[in-house]
């Protein structure tokens, strides 16, 4: 089973630029995302509580699709005026690798979304972190699904949790389970989709 890509993307506008972030990905940035070959799905979120304010997902059927022709044309320095005038001025914390758990789900509608990152681990740490992100997530009831994320970052290997629930959840998660990680998680923030 070959294994789809990701890019997820966190992002913090200035709070005087809020409004006109909003407009260009609703009416610019996601259209023209989902209107390149290979990109399957694209879905944007708020944060309930924290930082960073927005999270967007995307799946791709391989994390190769950011390097097509298609992508490139709309990307870098070939972006329109207003995506390089809004990213040139809002945080932006964008990561792009493979889905290694399960591999192949698309990210569903759902009302909720938990998102766990650990960083720095190594590539031998996956089966520890997708165990306890299963252990921690996929039992509850509220849960669609757990997917687990990893990208290359200097020299070692960056992993994303993503949990889709289909009900607002908020049953304490067993600090226990992630005992190995602890040092490594340094995000764990709750998302609900943006209205479009």
């Amino acid at each position: 089973m070959s294994k789809k890509g990701f890019l997820l993307v966190l992002m913090q506008p200035p709070a005087a630029m809020e409004e006109e972030f909003n407009a260009w990905y609703d009416s610019e940035h996601l259209p023209e995302r989902l209107a390149v070959p290979g990109v399957e799905t694209a879905i944007r979120y708020s944060s309930i509580a924290g930082v960073p304010d927005y999270l967007a997902i995307y799946d791709l059927s391989d994390k190769a699709v950011l390097d097509s022709e298609a992508y490139l044309r709309v990307a870098g320095d070939r972006s329109s005026p207003w995506t390089k005038r809004v990213t040139g001025r809002t945080h932006v914390y964008r990561s792009v690798g493979d889905q290694v758990y399960p591999g192949d789900a698309l990210t569903p509608m759902a009302a909720r979304v938990t998102i766990v990152r650990f960083r720095g681990l190594a590539a031998s740490d996956e089966a520890g972190v997708v165990a306890a992100m299963r252990a921690a997530f996929e039992d509850r009831p509220s849960t669609i699904g757990v997917r687990v994320f990893a990208y290359p970052n200097g020299g070692k290997v960056d992993y994303i949790g993503f949990v889709s629930a289909a009900v607002p959840d908020d049953a304490p998660v067993e600090p226990r389970l992630f005992a190995g990680f602890f040092g490594a998680i340094d995000l764990f923030n709750t998302y609900v989709p943006r209205p479009r």
